[in-house]
Protein backbone atom coordinates (compact mmCIF):
# COMPACT_ATOMS: atom_id res chain seq x y z
CA UNK A 1 0.00 0.00 0.00
CA UNK A 2 1.43 3.27 -0.68
CA UNK A 3 0.64 5.56 2.01
CA UNK A 4 1.81 8.77 0.33
CA UNK A 5 -0.63 9.87 -1.81
CA UNK A 6 1.11 12.64 -3.82
CA UNK A 7 3.95 9.93 -4.89
CA UNK A 8 2.25 9.66 -8.24
CA UNK A 9 1.07 13.15 -9.45
CA UNK A 10 2.34 14.47 -12.13
CA UNK A 11 1.50 17.55 -14.13
CA UNK A 12 3.22 17.65 -17.82
CA UNK A 13 3.56 20.92 -20.56
CA UNK A 14 5.12 20.36 -23.68
CA UNK A 15 8.82 21.12 -22.00
CA UNK A 16 7.97 20.45 -18.53
CA UNK A 17 7.74 17.53 -15.85
CA UNK A 18 6.43 18.72 -12.52
CA UNK A 19 6.28 16.36 -9.74
CA UNK A 20 6.10 17.11 -5.53
CA UNK A 21 9.10 16.86 -3.89
CA UNK A 22 11.25 13.77 -2.99
CA UNK A 23 14.19 13.68 -1.95
CA UNK A 24 16.37 12.80 -4.53
CA UNK A 25 14.61 15.16 -6.33
CA UNK A 26 15.32 18.52 -3.61
CA UNK A 27 18.92 17.38 -3.42
CA UNK A 28 19.14 18.34 -6.70
CA UNK A 29 17.41 21.50 -6.36
CA UNK A 30 19.64 22.27 -3.53
CA UNK A 31 22.25 22.30 -6.19
CA UNK A 32 20.59 24.36 -8.10
CA UNK A 33 20.17 27.31 -5.63
CA UNK A 34 23.59 27.30 -4.99
CA UNK A 35 24.33 27.63 -8.42
CA UNK A 36 22.26 31.01 -7.90
CA UNK A 37 18.86 32.20 -8.40
CA UNK A 38 19.24 35.71 -8.26
CA UNK A 39 21.58 38.47 -8.64
CA UNK A 40 23.30 39.19 -5.45
CA UNK A 41 22.40 42.91 -5.39
CA UNK A 42 18.61 42.46 -5.34
CA UNK A 43 15.86 40.20 -3.32
CA UNK A 44 12.67 39.21 -4.72
CA UNK A 45 11.82 36.94 -2.44
CA UNK A 46 9.37 37.89 0.70
CA UNK A 47 11.51 35.15 2.86
CA UNK A 48 15.50 36.06 2.22
CA UNK A 49 16.45 32.46 2.16
CA UNK A 50 19.14 32.86 -0.46
CA UNK A 51 20.64 35.09 2.00
CA UNK A 52 21.85 32.55 4.03
CA UNK A 53 25.31 31.57 4.11
CA UNK A 54 25.92 29.04 1.37
CA UNK A 55 27.79 26.47 3.78
CA UNK A 56 24.00 26.26 5.33
CA UNK A 57 21.74 27.33 1.78
CA UNK A 58 21.91 23.38 0.83
CA UNK A 59 20.91 22.35 4.21
CA UNK A 60 18.20 24.88 4.91
CA UNK A 61 16.46 24.23 1.65
CA UNK A 62 16.06 20.34 2.15
CA UNK A 63 14.92 21.24 5.59
CA UNK A 64 12.84 23.55 4.30
CA UNK A 65 10.88 21.52 2.18
CA UNK A 66 10.62 18.39 4.38
CA UNK A 67 8.97 20.66 6.96
CA UNK A 68 5.96 21.91 4.57
CA UNK A 69 5.76 18.38 3.16
CA UNK A 70 5.51 16.69 6.64
CA UNK A 71 2.47 19.04 7.41
CA UNK A 72 0.10 18.95 4.52
CA UNK A 73 -3.98 18.81 5.91
CA UNK A 74 -7.21 19.84 4.16
CA UNK A 75 -6.88 23.27 6.29
CA UNK A 76 -3.44 24.03 5.03
CA UNK A 77 -1.03 22.67 2.61
CA UNK A 78 1.68 23.46 0.27
CA UNK A 79 2.85 21.19 -2.53
CA UNK A 80 6.17 21.94 -3.57
CA UNK A 81 6.33 20.71 -7.02
CA UNK A 82 10.08 20.09 -8.48
CA UNK A 83 10.44 21.67 -12.55
CA UNK A 84 11.99 19.67 -14.82
CA UNK A 85 13.59 20.11 -18.20
CA UNK A 86 14.41 17.20 -20.03
CA UNK A 87 15.18 15.29 -16.88
CA UNK A 88 17.11 17.57 -15.10
CA UNK A 89 15.51 19.78 -12.19
CA UNK A 90 15.64 23.87 -12.75
CA UNK A 91 13.84 25.03 -10.21
CA UNK A 92 10.45 24.99 -8.07
CA UNK A 93 6.48 25.52 -8.42
CA UNK A 94 4.58 25.48 -5.38
CA UNK A 95 0.85 25.86 -5.07
CA UNK A 96 -0.92 25.61 -1.80
CA UNK A 97 -4.01 26.06 0.23
CA UNK A 98 -5.61 27.13 3.34
CA UNK A 99 -8.92 25.91 4.46
CA UNK A 100 -9.49 24.75 0.95
CA UNK A 101 -12.16 22.88 1.28
CA UNK A 102 -14.36 26.21 2.06
CA UNK A 103 -12.84 29.00 0.29
CA UNK A 104 -11.17 27.17 -2.46
CA UNK A 105 -8.87 29.36 -3.12
CA UNK A 106 -4.86 28.80 -3.81
CA UNK A 107 -1.96 30.54 -3.66
CA UNK A 108 2.08 29.86 -5.36
CA UNK A 109 5.26 30.97 -5.60
CA UNK A 110 8.18 29.87 -7.77
CA UNK A 111 11.88 30.29 -8.34
CA UNK A 112 14.09 28.91 -11.36
CA UNK A 113 17.99 28.51 -11.31
CA UNK A 114 19.30 31.92 -13.17
CA UNK A 115 20.84 29.46 -15.87
CA UNK A 116 17.41 28.62 -16.75
CA UNK A 117 15.55 31.63 -16.43
CA UNK A 118 14.58 33.97 -19.59
CA UNK A 119 13.40 31.41 -21.61
CA UNK A 120 9.28 31.13 -21.28
CA UNK A 121 9.69 28.46 -18.21
CA UNK A 122 8.44 30.60 -15.14
CA UNK A 123 5.33 31.07 -17.41
CA UNK A 124 4.56 27.37 -18.30
CA UNK A 125 5.19 26.03 -14.65
CA UNK A 126 2.95 28.78 -13.37
CA UNK A 127 0.33 28.06 -15.71
CA UNK A 128 0.77 24.78 -15.07
CA UNK A 129 -0.50 24.87 -11.48
CA UNK A 130 -3.36 26.87 -12.17
CA UNK A 131 -4.73 24.46 -14.66
CA UNK A 132 -4.28 22.14 -12.41
CA UNK A 133 -5.87 24.01 -9.03
CA UNK A 134 -8.90 25.11 -11.89
CA UNK A 135 -9.53 22.19 -13.55
CA UNK A 136 -8.74 19.10 -11.48
CA UNK A 137 -9.20 20.44 -7.72
CA UNK A 138 -12.00 23.37 -8.13
CA UNK A 139 -10.53 26.46 -7.08
CA UNK A 140 -12.38 29.33 -7.55
CA UNK A 141 -9.24 31.82 -7.31
CA UNK A 142 -5.15 31.99 -7.31
CA UNK A 143 -3.70 34.45 -5.55
CA UNK A 144 0.10 35.85 -5.73
CA UNK A 145 2.29 38.98 -5.25
CA UNK A 146 5.76 40.64 -6.08
CA UNK A 147 7.83 43.21 -5.23
CA UNK A 148 7.30 46.11 -7.67
CA UNK A 149 10.97 45.39 -8.94
CA UNK A 150 10.34 41.80 -9.71
CA UNK A 151 9.75 42.37 -12.99
CA UNK A 152 9.93 38.48 -14.34
CA UNK A 153 7.69 37.65 -11.58
CA UNK A 154 4.84 40.81 -13.52
CA UNK A 155 5.17 39.49 -16.62
CA UNK A 156 4.21 36.27 -15.89
CA UNK A 157 1.46 37.49 -14.07
CA UNK A 158 0.22 39.43 -17.09
CA UNK A 159 0.42 37.05 -19.70
CA UNK A 160 -1.72 34.50 -17.63
CA UNK A 161 -4.32 37.17 -17.19
CA UNK A 162 -3.68 38.03 -13.00
CA UNK A 163 -5.07 41.38 -11.95
CA UNK A 164 -3.76 44.21 -9.31
CA UNK A 165 -5.72 42.92 -5.80
CA UNK A 166 -4.25 45.94 -4.35
CA UNK A 167 -0.45 46.45 -1.83
CA UNK A 168 1.49 45.87 1.27
CA UNK A 169 4.69 46.52 2.79
CA UNK A 170 7.29 44.90 4.01
CA UNK A 171 10.56 45.13 5.19
CA UNK A 172 12.94 43.43 3.06
CA UNK A 173 16.81 43.69 3.91
CA UNK A 174 16.39 46.37 6.51
CA UNK A 175 14.05 48.82 4.14
CA UNK A 176 10.48 49.22 3.70
CA UNK A 177 9.18 47.59 0.36
CA UNK A 178 6.17 47.46 -1.74
CA UNK A 179 4.20 44.11 -2.90
CA UNK A 180 1.41 44.13 -5.43
CA UNK A 181 -0.89 41.47 -4.56
CA UNK A 182 -2.30 39.75 -7.70
CA UNK A 183 -5.40 37.51 -8.40
CA UNK A 184 -6.34 35.25 -11.32
CA UNK A 185 -9.97 33.67 -11.58
CA UNK A 186 -10.65 30.28 -14.12
CA UNK A 187 -12.97 33.11 -16.24
CA UNK A 188 -9.71 35.54 -16.17
CA UNK A 189 -6.78 32.77 -16.84
CA UNK A 190 -5.19 33.07 -20.40
CA UNK A 191 -4.86 29.82 -21.18
CA UNK A 192 -2.16 28.64 -23.02
CA UNK A 193 -2.41 27.23 -26.38
CA UNK A 194 -1.34 23.59 -24.78
CA UNK A 195 -3.13 20.91 -22.46
CA UNK A 196 -1.38 19.95 -19.34
CA UNK A 197 -1.56 16.33 -19.02
CA UNK A 198 -2.71 15.31 -15.50
CA UNK A 199 -1.55 11.36 -13.97
CA UNK A 200 -2.19 10.71 -10.06
CA UNK A 201 -4.69 13.18 -9.26
CA UNK A 202 -7.44 10.77 -7.63
CA UNK A 203 -5.65 9.94 -4.29
CA UNK A 204 -4.84 13.17 -3.32
CA UNK A 205 -8.25 14.94 -3.52
CA UNK A 206 -9.07 13.83 0.34
CA UNK A 207 -5.80 15.58 1.00
CA UNK A 208 -6.03 18.43 -0.88
CA UNK A 209 -9.95 19.03 -1.35
CA UNK A 210 -10.84 17.11 1.93
CA UNK A 211 -13.73 15.72 -0.04
CA UNK A 212 -13.11 12.18 -1.66
CA UNK A 213 -13.25 11.13 -5.42
CA UNK A 214 -16.13 10.80 -7.28
CA UNK A 215 -16.87 7.74 -9.84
Amino acid sequence: MDHWPLHALVLRTPRLDLRPDDDEGLAELADVALDGVHPPDRMPFGVEWTDAPRDRLGLNTLQHFWQVRSTLSPRRWTVNFIVRVDGRVVGVQSLGADDFPVLREVTSGSWLGLRHQGRGIGTEMRAAVLLFAFDHLGAVAARSSAFGDNLASHGVSRKLGYRPDGTFRQVRRGEPAEQTRLVVTPGTLRRPDWELEVSGVTPCLPLLTGREPTE
